[in-house]
């Protein structure tokens, strides 16, 4: 068990840890959101329902937005005003805020910020981004459009997709 929770935490954590920071913006909130997951991974029976990824990766937004949820995070956010903290961030975090795509995204409020992240991202159907956040399809299909139109401005010329769509 240990050799194959190993190869799991390998192979996941890094996408694990990319979903985490795109809905905390903070690495170590994410990287504890991660390592929460796969603790409650091991405690779990999970017996090949489904896909691995797609559990973990649903482990995951639920546990970000417990997060978000939290005294704890409102109380970091409260912080953060009053006293600008600034820490050094891992390569992967520093990869997405170095891209202006990715900083665009992160402004983006939530709604818009989690399927545009699923779908482009982690190139899920629509139907996977509706089914994994639990909402309807159209709502989906409309949070894109929105989120797509709300980048516009700012990424004009710099994302293919806009260009598209």
């Amino acid at each position: 068990m240990n050799e194959n929770i190993e190869q799991i935490v390998d192979d996941y954590s890094t996408h694990l840890l990319r979903i985490a920071y795109f809905y905390t913006k903070n690495r170590h909130a994410a990287e504890d959101i991660v390592q929460d997951v796969f603790i409650k991974f091991l405690q779990s029976n999970y017996s090949e329902r489904g896909q691995l990824r797609a559990y973990l990766t649903k482990m995951t937004v639920n546990r970000s937005k417990d997060y978000l949820k939290s005294w704890a995070y409102r109380k970091i956010q409260f912080e953060t005003k009053w006293w600008m903290k600034t820490s050094d961030h891992d390569h992967i975090v520093q990869q997405e805020e170095r891209s202006n795509i990715g900083a665009a995204i992160l402004k983006l409020p939530l709604k818009y910020r989690e399927p545009l992240i699923l779908y482009y991202y982690e190139e899920m159907s629509v139907i996977q981004v509706a089914d994994l956040l639990q909402i309807n399809e159209n709502t989906v299909k409309t949070r894109l459009k929105r989120g797509r139109e709300q980048l516009r401005p700012v990424l004009e010329g710099e994302w293919e997709v806009l260009r598209h769509e």
